[in-house]
């Protein structure tokens, strides 16, 4: 056995095989070589068994030099202040209890501190989305102190078992809020956690164990697997922070759901119904099946929530709006587009404590990519009279025309049957302002063209006499805009032709009372 510091004394001359092999091994320990590398040299000893005088030199030397190797091991959860956007450059790692690096890296005591969590991981390293987040943070608050919360090693591994080390590492974050509140200057109240997927329920342990009382929690898309329906002390909920808001977005996607369904929130803001988001939808879900990269649409939808969020920092011309609702059905059918009682928000880092109960469920539409600004209408339709309609569904669109911009043609989507002799409502939103309405064009397209629909017409068809044709009559269009909160009637324009059959439109100008405000509040949001 060779020692350390010590090698027997054997003539060159006379080393065998065996102790060559034994002498790599050795300074293999020495040096830290790992498996490819060692076995590299064996297999030169093996082949070549002139080894040199030089080498044994070499080798006598090294393992004869006394050295204190200290072997630190990596700590599971590390919290690094980033001092610069940019992912090539490390930052710097606060040490619990170790005044000297908040010095050093110029940790600002007073000043808001964000803290980023990230979520399970499959390849153990950060992704994009972290970076573009740090940089958007850092560039709308410039005086902040952005911290990550590394807890790779306990996130890359079976989701179970990520799952229970959820509660370690929130623990370990509250520890480190702790020790930052026994500064001078350093308040709670400033401090926001941002999670991400698993890392919103970090936050949430960690918001529970804290001496004190969060700022802020922002749960981005928390994780549903484990987490859906069980007790709030497991998982993110109210009680964890002074204001909680969740931005939910892959709640349900053919039956199994990546984020939490249920409100965890003061408020959970559910993105296009927080479920398919615009951009992975059901075409791109086929089509990355085909390919073998369904993991990717799961990202894209399960992912929107950060970018969302990121869309709230750089884009603060252009907020997004959410609207209190009870479900995304009636949200569908264009009921909840108002503001008063605190019943809009702005989404993202623009969301702003209210009054209202906790578990307020808002619903928004959004665009596809950055800015996800869109414009919401409602759009109110009462059909007086109508003519051989049966059990028929009329296939509606509109084009807005404004004095900035016209939409595009636009569906009118029916969520439930539509009511004949009676006032239909419905949500309609573009991605651009148009400005203020002037006119509306109405369409109609035909029965909408699915297999129920086209039995209908069939047996109607059957059932009526051949020179009958279906008609609606419509005199005028009411329509509130989300983002500002006014109304406008819109009339046809010959009061003595209201009437709509498949195939042909009907025009419909500002009335004369034209615009027509109510005693509401238009969404506001806050800029600093």
């Amino acid at each position: 056995m060779i020692a350390d510091g010590f090698l027997p004394l054997i003539p060159k001359s006379r080393i065998s095989q065996n102790w060559k092999i034994c002498l790599v091994i050795c300074l293999a320990a020495r040096l830290g070589l790992t498996g490819p590398e060692l076995q590299w040299q064996q297999k030169l000893i093996r082949t070549d068994t002139r080894l040199s005088t030089d080498l044994i030199s070499a080798l006598e030397h090294e393992l004869r030099t006394p050295r204190n190797v200290q072997i630190v091991a990596k700590p599971l959860v590390r919290f690094n202040l980033r001092t610069s956007g940019d992912s090539e450059h490390e930052g710097c790692y606060l040490s619990l209890g170790h005044n000297q690096p908040l010095e050093d890296c110029g940790f600002n005591m007073t000043a808001k501190t964000f803290f980023i969590i990230h979520g399970w991981t499959m390849s153990g390293m950060f992704e994009n989305w972290l970076y573009k987040l740090v940089s958007a943070l850092q560039m709308r608050e410039k005086e902040a102190n952005v911290v990550v919360v590394d807890w790779l090693p306990l996130a890359h591994q079976l989701y179970t078992d990520a799952v229970n080390n959820t509660r370690v590492v929130g623990h370990s974050v509250a520890r480190m809020l702790d020790w930052l509140q026994e500064k001078d200057d350093f308040s709670l109240g400033n401090v926001h956690l941002i999670g991400y997927s698993l890392g919103a329920h970090v936050a949430g342990y960690a918001g529970n164990f804290v001496k004190g009382t969060v700022g802020r929690i922002t749960g981005l898309d928390p994780a549903g697997p484990l987490f859906e329906g069980v007790d709030i002390h497991r998982r993110l909920s109210p009680d964890d922070a002074d204001f909680v808001d969740v931005l939910h977005t892959y709640t349900r996607s053919f039956g199994l759901s990546i984020g939490i369904q249920m409100p965890v929130g003061h408020i959970d803001i559910y993105p296009n119904g927080g479920d398919f988001q615009p951009g992975c939808g059901l075409n791109d879900v086929l089509g990355s099946i085909a390919y073998g990269t369904i993991t990717e649409v799961v990202k894209c939808e399960h992912e929107r929530a950060v970018h969302l969020f990121v869309d709230s920092l750089v884009n603060q011309d252009k907020p997004s709006f959410a609207f209190q609702c009870t479900d995304s059905n009636r949200f569908k059918k264009g009921i909840c587009l108002s503001c008063r009682k605190n019943r809009c928000n702005s989404i993202g880092y623009n969301a702003k404590k209210t009054r209202s109960k906790r578990n307020s469920k808002m619903y928004l539409k959004t665009r596809a990519g950055m800015p996800f600004r869109v414009y919401h209408y409602q759009m109110k339709i009462h059909i007086f009279s109508y003519k051989n309609m049966g059990d028929i569904e009329p296939n509606f669109y509109v084009t807005l025309y404004g004095t900035n911009a016209d939409s595009q043609i636009l569906p009118l989507e029916i969520v439930e049957q539509i009511g004949l002799n009676a006032t239909n409502t419905f949500l309609v939103y573009t991605e651009e302002d148009l400005g203020d309405l002037l006119k509306i064009k109405l369409t109609w397209e035909g029965a909408a063209q699915s297999w129920y629909n086209l039995w209908k017409e069939l047996r109607s068809y059957l059932s009526q006499p051949r020179s009958s044709e279906r008609q609606l009559n419509i005199r005028r269009i009411r329509v509130k805009s989300g983002e500002t909160q006014r109304r406008l009637t819109f009339c046809v324009e010959d009061l003595d032709d209201t009437s709509i059959s498949p195939g042909q439109e009907l025009w419909f100008h500002k009335c004369r009372d034209g615009w027509r405000m109510k005693n509401e509040t238009s969404p506001t949001v806050e800029l600093s």
